[in-house]
């Protein structure tokens, strides 16, 4: 089976030591291969590049999967693999940055419980070696729309959707760490996965008592359109651990920053 490129392109994750975790925040559990079907998953951004492939490896694993596409009609790769795998894919429709389109999933769902929600969908602006200052108001705004601010509107208005005991993930990035970052550059899109990250804090701190594990989930510097050639990983070896890792967080409570590999992220 073809696994399409990725979306976004993310920078690889140092590990982080010394710290005491947050209250609300769960120290990093080493993954392991799950030993049962993943279960049931909500797949927001799931018609190409990582979210296709992500698909492709909880199928693989015996997961049932609703991915969502963006409205249009065109087919895509999430297709492909509702053709192989019949009934275990679902396709639903969602463009995460018009929340009446969330309204509208929300409601299509009812009765459903899902085992896993993980909102996948992220862009960038054109002109990554711009400085802040030199960004355009609209890219700026467009980015951190769709990578800030429209991850947490579907978390907050899908989250009765799942599972009490279940699993909210968001791609987050390498480059949202602000104790990583050494080095500059990416500023936009660095920007909002900080952002991504502090919203998501907050949303942990607001729901506390929750039996629900939030990941944010640094998959590393991957060959994209929008990573390059001289990326040095490939889908085919980091798509397996980003789920291995994504499943190893059931029955965690608790906030993680993570890589790949399931080590803890600085913030």
């Amino acid at each position: 089976m073809t696994v399409h490129p990725l979306r976004l392109a993310q920078e690889v994750a140092r590990p982080q030591t010394g710290r005491q975790p947050h209250p609300f925040e769960s120290r990093a559990m080493p993954p392991s291969a799950p030993s049962d079907s993943p279960g049931s998953i909500l797949l927001i951004g799931a018609s190409r590049g990582l979210g296709a492939a992500m698909a492709a490896e909880l199928l693989r694993r015996g997961g049932h999967v609703t991915g969502t596409v963006r409205p249009g009609g065109a087919r895509t790769a999430l297709h492909d693999l509702a053709d192989a795998y019949g009934a275990r894919v679902e396709i639903e429709t969602l463009d995460i940055t018009e929340p009446e389109q969330i309204a509208a999933l929300h409601d299509r769902l009812a009765g459903r419980c899902f085992d896993i929600l993980f909102v996948n969908a992220g862009t960038a602006n054109p002109r990554q070696d711009e400085t802040i200052a030199e960004a355009s108001t609209e890219d700026f705004i467009r980015v951190m729309v769709t990578n800030a601010l429209a991850p947490l509107r579907v978390i907050e208005g899908l989250q009765e959707r799942v599972a009490p005991c279940g699993v909210i993930g968001v791609m987050s990035s390498g480059q949202g760490s602000i104790g990583n970052n050494v080095n500059g550059g990416h500023e936009v899109y660095r920007g909002s996965k900080a952002a991504l990250n502090m919203y998501m804090r907050c949303y942990a701190a607001r729901h506390a008592a929750d039996q629900r594990a939030l990941l944010l989930l640094a998959p590393g510097w991957i060959r994209t359109r929008l990573g390059g050639p001289n990326a040095p990983l490939s889908l085919e070896e980091t798509v397996p651990r980003i789920v291995t890792t994504l499943l190893a967080q059931r029955g965690t409570p608790g906030l993680r920053y993570l890589d790949r590999e399931g080590r803890t992220v600085p913030w």
